[in-house]
């Protein structure tokens, strides 16, 4: 039995200050109120681990690994069409398929996939047998990276990526924000946020965002007591936008620019671009945040499993080294820097 699990009941804000430094397992996800123990801290997070960001070289921590398995539906639109697949058709299918697989209840799930395998078996086609193995095998990795080891949201590695920010209040602009995750984690550890998140695809917020579970607890700071507390969905002031980033209307009034996942889906000839984004939108001393998947065995057999789920956009996967040297060549002072079970996080500030 996981320790210091707790059982609660569907539908319900039930998790209270109480709860801090629990955790439970739900149908498709899992709750975590728990703090790292040191111990815990020193074999997940890795921060500040580059000095002197200006003596790396490209030739030192060589190019970001291009995942180029793609999912069947891409290949399909493609062979249908006669042409690449844009990248917005290609993040629409991406968010919907993603999210059929965030509202599984995965135990079901599981039994189902393993009682199909088995009926697979009797038919003696190794090719419905292979399918069969493979629904198994897909529902299997989810299950542990989103379940088991809560590696998709991973709320107490990105807490230590996160903190530390001298700020008050915040204006904090999500770019690429999808259901809103991180940019809701961040409003908790730094209350008085003001969210503005944005995306380009109308399903993200009609959908993603809004399918957020309102029951979902979010460990973050009481500004009157220094305490944790725990807060929810509608406990934070969110606007979500659905627009082009290079058509936002803003100016430099933002104290925090945070993309996750964004960087990755540009090859280098759009990079600088990806950068000037997030400057262009924070106040003077204002921070840039930035996750990346990491390049790691574990992440490499993700993309490759999960491809029709995963692989509808153009995708690498980096080392913490090189997404640092993109956002240090391209203007930034990088403040914090580290890598959890499977993200990279800078914190930086444009020079």
């Amino acid at each position: 039995m996981e320790t210091n699990s707790i059982w609660v009941p569907e539908g319900e804000k039930s998790f209270r200050e109480e709860h801090i430094g629990k955790t439970a397992l739900l149908p498709s996800h899992r709750i975590d109120l728990r703090n790292f123990t040191e111990r815990e801290y020193n074999k997940f997070v890795k921060m500040d681990r580059v000095k002197d960001w200006s003596s790396l070289s490209w030739k030192d921590v060589g190019k970001p690994l291009e995942v180029k398995k793609y999912s069947n539906d891409r290949k399909q639109y493609e062979e249908s069409y006669g042409e690449d697949m844009k990248p917005f058709t290609s993040w629409q299918y991406f968010n919907k398929a993603f999210h059929e697989w965030f509202v599984k209840d995965v135990p079901n799930e599981l039994k189902e996939q393993k009682s199909q395998f088995l009926k697979s078996l009797k038919t003696f086609n190794p090719q419905q047998i292979k399918s069969a193995l493979g629904d198994v095998a897909k529902i299997q990795l989810w299950n542990y990276a989103h379940r088991i080891q809560d590696g998709v949201w991973d709320p107490r590695g990105k807490r230590a990526l996160f903190e530390g920010l001298d700020i008050t209040n915040p204006r904090i602009l999500f770019l690429g924000a999808a259901e809103g995750y991180e940019g809701m984690q961040l409003g908790a550890m730094y209350p008085g946020a003001h969210i503005t998140m944005v995306d380009y695809d109308e399903y993200c917020r009609s959908t993603r965002f809004e399918e957020f579970p309102d029951t979902y607890p979010f460990l973050g700071e009481n500004p009157s007591t220094g305490q944790q507390k725990v807060y929810y969905k509608g406990d934070f002031i969110i606007d979500y936008i659905i627009n082009d980033i290079r058509n936002l209307p803003f100016g430099k009034e933002f104290d925090i620019v945070l993309s996750v996942g964004l960087l990755e889906h540009f090859p280098d000839d759009y990079k600088p671009e990806v950068m000037d984004w997030h400057r262009k939108f924070l106040k003077p001393g204002g921070y840039a945040i930035l996750t990346t998947p990491r390049n790691q065995l574990r992440s490499r057999l993700y993309y490759n499993v999960m491809a029709d789920v995963m692989n509808h956009t153009y995708r690498e996967l980096m080392t913490l080294e090189q997404m640092g040297l993109y956002v240090y060549e391209n203007g930034f002072d990088i403040k914090q820097h580290g890598f959890i079970k499977v993200h990279n996080g800078i914190v930086a500030q444009s020079r």
